[in-house]
């Protein structure tokens, strides 16, 4: 008669078929959200070696690769892609179970993962998880920072629990506005438009522009497109801060969201776009 065993984070499949490791599930599934082992390792606190060992005993257990693995990174097998969603799947209802069981004992616990931007991680979120730490010390926070792209894909597909990010996005997600940011236009301090009271989205049709990068760029773009305007892009930037040195070093002017410039430290010129 065969058994079933439960020993820390495994199970065995009846009949022995497959050793199904909860612990190597989640290890491959952190590889593949960073396309890094090292840092996955860093994430789990786990040294590349033990990460790479990880996977390939779960590789042999199931007897077919996962992974390929190269100079330039790492990606899935055809068969790997197939498995990834079901072993992400037993991942979080293995962590929902565990928060049942904690439930049960009276205890809040568990772990929440964010998916953010830089301003909103900048911002908003050290106050918040201060007070939410101090209320709920027993659940374990997990950041997760991209673009907005990145932040839409990591929720529909489960890596993350929810995510700030700026509309639109899918029709599927459930959104809650938190706040209605303006957006400014940021020029050079010598720049003619330094005079201007206020600056119309005209005005910037012939100046060189430094363009937040494909994932960053959603309300620049629309602003661009409501006005029929196809701006003169210099360069394309992800990193909010490398735009604003851009800007101040006169090689164009930009377009960022206030919540950005309001705590950039020392006195920039932002004026805001009508």
């Amino acid at each position: 008669m065969n058994l079933i065993y439960v020993i820390h984070k495994s199970f065995l499949c009846k009949r022995g078929a497959i050793a199904i490791n909860l612990t190597k599930y989640e290890i491959f599934c952190t590889v593949v959200e960073f396309q890094s082992l090292t840092k996955a390792g860093e994430k789990l606190n786990l040294t590349q070696p033990a990460i790479s060992h990880a996977v390939s005993s779960l590789e042999q257990e199931i007897g077919f690769p996962l992974l390929i693995r190269n100079r330039s990174g790492i990606s899935l097998t055809s068969n790997g892609e197939r498995i990834l969603e079901p072993m992400r799947e037993i991942v979080r209802l293995n962590e929902k179970l565990k928060q049942e069981f904690a439930s049960i004992r009276g205890l809040v616990t568990g772990t929440v993962c964010i998916g953010t931007f830089s301003s909103v991680s900048i911002q908003w979120l050290p106050a918040i998880l201060k007070e939410f730490q101090q209320k709920y010390p027993l659940i374990e926070i997990e950041l997760l920072e991209g673009n907005y792209n990145d932040i839409e894909q990591w929720i529909l597909k489960g890596s993350v629990d929810f995510g700030f990010m700026a509309l639109p996005v899918s029709g599927s997600l459930e959104v809650m506005p938190l706040k209605r940011d303006k957006i400014f236009c940021i020029v050079p301090k010598d720049h003619v438009l330094q005079k201007e009271d206020k600056i119309n989205i005209e005005q910037l049709r012939e100046e060189p522009f430094i363009m937040p990068k494909k994932g960053c760029d959603l309300d620049v773009k629309r602003i661009f497109s409501e006005n029929n305007i196809t701006p003169k892009v210099k360069y394309e930037l992800e990193d909010d801060h490398a735009i604003i040195a851009m800007v101040n070093s006169g090689i164009g002017v930009s377009l960022l969201p206030e919540m950005i410039l309001s705590h950039i430290p020392g006195k920039k010129k932002h004026l805001p776009c009508g």
